[in-house]
């Protein structure tokens, strides 16, 4: 790190194993951008425009938190410790806090434990086996879930919003679940058809731009949208919340951050039944958020894991310090024979960038493909659809993509500009680097993110980052690039992610 420290005025015992890249514009995070309003993509006013809706088909409903054709039972989960906390109304001697070992202990319908045997889950991951027993309790609770990526949170929040449903009732919305982009809302709509796929007169629909017609209105028992659309429809009178049981918000974190996407959540949940059940879940929830949630959803039992084992553990995470900012893109190309093992995610801060990224790989020979809020609803679905079928196999997008997003291909997350917040990108956003890297590694599988730094103030945000969560990020070598390439595919390659990764166990 010899060429970063020359460039940087630092104290002599600073650290230095940890850094992250301060990325050159942002799509902002916290504060909406036209259009696209904090990841949602989804206006307050925008119109729901007739359009058939392109929903993943059942093998690609796998778009969840965990994995749905091979045998969790058999997957390698962290040993993480989960603190529980009863609601104040619940907390007495009385009230049974219970964990569960297999699906059939929760009582739930045949049809639905019939979609998850189809789907090979044989037992609960951690979380699902502490909140889905109070999730599913009568009378409903509010819940308030926090856990790392790739936990299976999609599962354990659909199968609650599943065990509310009146399926006699099929075209009476009875649970909504919202989702700070189309990307997501699309991904858990294909999971709840997975999983209900037995359920007779199942309907989902998703109550995103374009996709419910005008004449018909919201006619699905499970509605899955984003904020924006949602309270579009309810108001014009075209989405029937008399009969809503549960309301669910995944990314609770972005989605109640009080900005644009929690002055919307606020509104939607003021126009739905009072007694509603309201379910939050997240990878993270930091204090100002978290004190946000429990006046969202009042009494709350919590589910969450300590502070210092929310980093994720089944990913190897590097960074790379290039000469400058300008040649960071060389040091991208450099690494595209590796991008291609697997599937890969490159993360920028501006549509811009990931345009002009994509213009430049693509001149340069390479097949790269771009996602970000500007392109419309359709050209989006294609997109990821072409990334989750392998057709495409390197993705450019921005914070659009951070959260939730499942592709069970992905081994490798670029940071190609470290994520910031704040006015002028004051500070690191420790909280989006965590949900970006955690579009790889995801239940077990294997999983590297590299993140880029150039200069003082990337150095100083990868290294704040890197001590929030207590993570030492290995550096590669721009100088020595079959030493680098070596490190890399060793762990791409290798049965499962090291995050103890040691260059000298690998060969280095």
């Amino acid at each position: 790190m010899a060429d970063l420290a020359s460039r940087i005025s630092k104290p002599a015992d600073t650290p230095v194993d940890a850094p992250v890249d301060a990325p050159a514009e942002e799509e902002a995070t916290n504060t909406p951008a036209a259009g696209e309003g904090n990841g949602t993509d989804d206006k307050v006013d925008a119109p729901a425009e007739q359009e058939a809706t392109n929903t993943p088909a059942a093998g690609e409903g796998n778009g969840t938190d965990d994995k749905v054709d091979g045998d969790n039972s058999g997957l390698i989960e962290p040993a993480y410790d989960v603190e529980v906390k009863l609601s104040d109304l619940q907390a007495d001697t009385h009230s049974p806090l219970y964990s569960v070992s297999s699906f059939e202990e929760l009582g739930l319908p045949k049809a639905i434990n019939d979609g998850l045997l189809a789907m090979n889950f044989k037992k609960p991951s951690k979380i699902q086996e502490n909140a889905l027993p109070l999730m599913i309790s009568d009378p409903p609770r509010n819940m308030i879930a926090q856990s790392q990526s790739g936990t299976g949170k999609t599962a354990a929040f659909v199968l609650s919003a599943l065990s509310r449903v009146d399926f006699s009732q099929s075209t009476q919305p009875q649970a909504l679940l919202l989702a700070p982009s189309r990307e997501l809302a699309r991904q858990i709509q294909g999971v709840i058809q997975t999983i209900g796929q037995f359920c007779d007169n199942l309907i989902v629909e998703a109550a995103i731009p374009g996709s419910i017609s005008r004449e018909t209105g919201v006619r699905g028992s499970l509605v899955v949208g984003t904020p924006g659309t949602v309270m579009d429809l309810v108001r014009r009178r075209q989405f029937n919340v008399s009969q809503l049981k549960v309301l669910v918000i995944d990314e609770a974190d972005n989605m109640l951050d009080q900005q644009g996407l929690g002055e919307q959540c606020l509104r939607v949940k003021g126009l739905l039944p009072k007694d509603i059940q309201i379910l939050l879940f997240s990878a993270t929830f930091p204090d100002k958020v978290m004190a946000f949630a429990r006046k969202f959803a009042p009494n709350a039992n919590e589910i969450k894991l300590r502070h210092q084992e929310l980093t994720v553990k089944g990913i190897s995470q590097m960074y790379m310090d290039c000469p400058d900012e300008s040649q960071k893109y060389d040091v991208l190309c450099r690494l595209y024979g590796l991008m291609t093992i697997g599937s890969s995610v490159i993360f920028v801060k501006t549509r811009e960038s990931a345009n002009e990224i994509q213009r430049r790989m693509e001149a340069d020979g390479h097949t790269v493909s771009a996602l970000h809020g500007a392109h419309e609803g359709k050209t989006r679905d294609a997109l990821l659809d072409d990334f989750r079928s392998g057709r495409s196999k390197v993705l450019i997008t921005t914070n659009v993509l951070a959260r939730g997003i499942d592709v069970s291909s992905v081994s490798m997350v670029i940071n190609y500009d470290i994520p910031m917040k704040g006015s002028g990108d004051r500070e690191p956003d420790a909280e989006t680097y965590l949900h970006r890297i955690g579009r790889t590694g995801r239940f077990g599988r294997v999983g590297v993110s590299i993140s880029f730094v150039y200069d003082g103030k990337s150095y100083d945000a990868l290294n704040e980052i890197a001590s929030f969560y207590g993570i030492d990020l290995i550096q590669l070598s721009t100088d020595d690039w079959d030493a680098t390439e070596k490190k890399v595919q060793n762990v791409i390659k290798s049965s499962r992610a090291r995050p103890d990764y040691a260059p000298n166990a690998l060969g280095n």
